[in-house]
């Protein structure tokens, strides 16, 4: 770092965290459903989220902009009008999640520039924080939809064929109602260029237990792995009588996608022998609630496969073997497999001057940190498939994530900010 002296401790600024803890109520009590919080993307919760933190950036006297697709900028000046450090994550939520996941980067980044605010201190570079919509692909199935619009990214076929799910609403439509500029997205008008950022990190809940198994506060992201993923696979046999059809004429789609589920567990199993890196979910499974019944053979079954990996060996290598597994299966039960559209994301590595710029931040603050891998999805990767470079900062969460128990201590907060603090007020040399 250009200054490695104890910043902190010699001009007493300290991240707000009163105001962060303000936030999460306030955040809590608008957007909150039957059971935890919901903020659809380019829906009325991620509305009152970005409205909340649009005022309180006001207050602070930030410079604020909104980009094409409402993606959002609120900037402390530097001491340099070079490109500067991007503070960002999301403020949307899977349906009944939790008040953390996303929003605790975007707070995070105000409670650090309002602890600069409050004590006059100016950074040695500007410091950016970005709301980030629609990173939440419950609801669009595309990944990484506010970041890949704001680098012009976000396909024209994209904003007129992927629909919310719930509504049926177009992505162009949603971006429209929310205020966006469609029509500039669509051109890939991007409102950042890969060279305007000198750093991006994005502070985020861990979404599983290793830090809390570690008893560890906080974890530094070494790569985000990437996803291999059909959202709306199917199985089709034929529906027949449960008593009169004998078991070698039967067309079972139950007893077929039982068998490829079975199969994809062995698969796993065998990557991870190979110390290959792999997770594989099937996250939804049903018969046709309209057909079936309690007396027929299943004729039809639908179901989602997520496959994520931190190689795109691997998944290229799993796709392979998927496709040759379902064909066995199809020869054998005499039914067929329609995988749908496939999507995917590209594994990302987050850069090594960052990662050790967090780890000095960490050792100056005296708290011990993980590096660690990150199996889930994050805006992160857009900015490091761009070669900007980036960093993750991951705080503990106990209950998981993506559900209304989601957990975060706000002591673990404070210890993330002070090291972002010091991050920011210090930052890496970073190699051309």
């Amino acid at each position: 770092m250009n200054d490695p002296s104890l910043a902190l401790e010699r001009t007493e600024v300290r991240p707000d965290i009163a105001l962060a803890e303000r936030l999460f109520t306030e955040l809590r009590h608008q957007t909150s459903d039957t059971r935890g919080i919901t903020r659809m993307s380019y829906g009325p919760g991620e509305e009152i989220a970005h409205a909340i933190v649009r005022r309180e950036a006001e207050a602070l006297g930030l410079g604020t902009e909104t980009d094409a697709a409402c993606n959002q900028y609120m900037t402390l000046p530097g001491q340099t009008n070079a490109p500067g450090i991007v503070i960002g994550s999301h403020l949307d939520s899977v349906p009944k999640g939790g008040n953390f996941d996303g929003a605790a980067g975007v707070l995070m980044g105000l409670s650090v520039i309002s602890g600069l605010v409050a004590a006059d201190r100016v950074p040695p570079w500007p410091i950016t924080v970005m709301a980030i919509r629609a990173e939440e692909s419950a609801w669009f199935s595309a990944s990484y939809i506010g970041s890949r619009a704001a680098f012009g990214r976000l396909t024209a076929q994209e904003l007129d064929t992927v629909v919310r799910a719930g509504d049926g609403v177009t992505l162009r439509q949603a971006i429209a109602t929310a205020g966006g500029h469609v029509d500039d997205v669509a051109l890939g008008g991007g409102h950042l260029a890969p060279e305007d950022v000198a750093v991006f990190l994005e502070p985020h809940i861990e979404q599983g237990p290793v830090l809390a198994l570690k008893d560890l506060p906080l974890g530094i992201a070494t790569n985000i792995r990437g996803s291999l993923r059909f959202r709306r696979a199917a199985c089709r046999g034929a529906y027949a009588h449960s008593g009169t059809t004998p078991r070698d004429v039967r067309r079972d789609a139950v007893l077929a996608v039982s068998q490829l589920v079975t199969e994809l567990d062995r698969l796993w199993r065998r990557f991870q022998a190979q110390a290959k890196d792999l997770t594989v979910t099937v996250g939804e499974i049903a018969t046709d609630a309209e057909e079936a019944s309690f007396s027929k053979v299943a004729g039809l079954v639908r179901f989602s496969l997520d496959v994520r990996s931190d190689s795109v060996a691997s998944l290229d290598e799993f796709a392979i073997e998927l496709k040759a597994m379902a064909a066995a299966i199809e020869s054998d039960r005499n039914v067929s497999f329609d995988f749908g559209p496939r999507t995917s994301t590209t594994p990302a590595r987050m850069h090594p001057a960052v990662i050790a710029g967090l780890r000095q931040a960490a050792d100056e603050a005296r708290q011990p940190v993980l590096d660690m891998p990150c199996g889930a999805g994050h805006d992160a990767a857009t900015f490091a498939g761009l070669s900007v470079p980036t960093g993750m900062l991951l705080l503990r969460n106990e209950n998981g994530s993506h559900n209304p128990h989601e957990h975060m201590d706000i002591s673990d907060f404070s210890v993330g900010a002070e090291v972002l603090m010091r991050f920011c007020l210090s930052p890496p040399d970073i190699p051309k």
